[in-house]
Formats: C-alpha cells, structure tokens, sequence
C-alpha cells in the first residue's frame, strides 16, 4: 500500500499535456506552449506551467490540477488516481516544432492592406512605406496584413497576421519563434530608448506618437521574451507599453517585477492605436 508520499511522487510525473487533455484544454492555433483552459491561457515549458493572466504557475503535474480545477492536495491527488490509474505513467514523445511558414506576398492585395492601415487605423503613410520597401510589411493572399518578426541577424522567426477585411481576424503565422526576435520599428536604429508595445500596430502608433523612441512588439501581453534580458543590458531607458486595461497593467507589472530597470509608459487609451487615432 503507497503511503501519500509514494503516491504524490508518481502522479506528479504524469505529463502536463496529458492533464490539460483530460481537462478539456484547448491547444493555441499558433503557439504549441500556449494552451487555452478554464482558469484561462497557460504556457507550458516540460514539467513547468504559467498562467500569465492570474500571475500563478507551478510544476508537474498536482500542481497543474491543483490550478485548473482549484482542488486541494489530497483532491488533486484523487483526481490524477481516477484518470491515470496506479500503473506507471509513461511520457509522450513531444511533438517535432513547426517550421516557419511565411505566406508568400501577394501584391494585389498591397493596396487594400495599405488603405486599412491608413485610414482604419491611422497610420502614418511614411512608416508604412519605409515598412514595405524593407520587406517588414506586406500583403498575402487573404488580404492579411503581415508584420515580419525579425531575429538578431535579421532574418524572418515569425509574422503577426492581421486582418484587413470586414472580419476582424488577428494570429500568428504557423511555426513563428516569438521568443527568437520581434517586430521593431525603425527596424535598424540608433535609437536607445525603446517602448514593448503588445502588437505589430501598436509598435506603429506608438512609435508616429514618439518618434524619439524605438518600439518593439511583444506579439502579446508577455512580461518576460526570451530576447527581453539582454535588451535590457543595450537600451539606455526601457520601457512598457502595454495595454491600459487589466491584462495589460498585470503584465507590466511582473516585468517590472523580473526587470527593475523597467519603467512604465502607459497609453492615455486603451493602447497606443486607440491613442493615435482619438487623441489623448
């Protein structure tokens, strides 16, 4: 008979990704670390879990159920018991990572894209067609507009998509790297004060506001990119601009948390569009 020890230390073996299945998780279209739960979206690392949205995480696999189905111990132990058994739990092989796949240009729809981002979305015509002529900005065949993210040679990791039609529609392109480079604009510069912003258009609308500052988009509301720790060593000012809403204030919050040097640059609207387009 396992004594409560025995038994903490085999079910917390059981692999996260089996638990979310279990618990009607749903994988993110785009981001295979990124599951969407009831207790809302978690990134999953090996036997590691967050959940950026509540600033709680943990690891292995009680702790996971702990948090999904707001159990205690001795409940989450139980409900490991009745999905897995006593049997040895044997791990997954995990998933070969996607390639990057960067849908092709399509120049017919070049204009429908730059009409959106003018006069939806206000944004100056000058940065757009710095954008397109460096190839960080184009057009592809459903009309989307895609924001090249960019590595530190330069080269493409990954594009955030928006969409331009009367469906709203926002993602990221399949096999993107967000934690391998960004969106920046200017794209190359000397400028040493730079803004995170939580997307590709708010980088945009933020850097036509404060054009004295280098803005970089996240693709998301994430206090720590894998590229942010050494950004700090180079900028002379960092700052965070994310959303003025609760998930954005959250998450400035812990990055300022892991990055002390970090100060807060909050939008007088909702975001930095929103900004440029109604005014402070």
């Amino acid at each position: 008979m396992m004594n409560w020890r025995q038994r903490a230390q085999r079910l917390r073996a059981v692999p996260l990704l089996a638990v979310l299945q279990f618990s009607g998780a749903q994988p993110d279209r785009y981001d295979p670390r990124k599951w969407h739960t009831c207790q809302g979206v978690l990134s999953v690392t090996g036997a590691k879990f967050m959940n950026w949205n509540c600033g709680q995480g943990g690891g292995g696999a009680i702790d996971l159920v702990m948090h999904l189905h707001q159990l205690g111990f001795g409940p989450a132990l139980e409900w490991l018991e009745s999905h897995f058994g006593t049997a040895g739990i044997v791990a997954p092989s995990p998933s070969p990572r996607r390639s990057l796949s960067l849908p092709p240009p399509c120049p017919e729809h070049l204009e429908a894209v730059r009409r959106y981002l003018r006069e939806e979305r206000h944004l100056p015509a000058a940065l757009l067609e710095g954008l397109i002529g460096s190839g960080s900005l184009y057009a592809d065949a459903h009309a989307n507009a895609v924001f090249v993210l960019r590595g530190k040679r330069y080269e493409p990791v990954g594009a955030e998509l928006r969409g331009t039609t009367a469906v709203a529609w926002r993602g990221m392109t399949p096999g993107s790297r967000k934690d391998l480079g960004c969106f920046a604009i200017p794209a190359a510069s000397l400028l040493t004060t730079i803004v995170l912003c939580e997307s590709a258009i708010d980088a945009i609308s933020c850097h036509a506001l404060h054009p004295q500052y280098r803005c970089l988009s996240t693709a998301g509301a994430r206090p720590n990119p894998a590229w942010l720790a050494e950004l700090v060593g180079q900028a002379r000012q960092l700052y965070c601009g994310f959303d003025r809403d609760d998930t954005g204030e959250a998450m400035a919050e812990s990055m300022m948390r892991l990055y002390p040097a970090i100060q807060r640059l909050c939008p007088s609207r909702k975001d930095w569009n929103d900004t440029l387009r109604f005014g402070a």
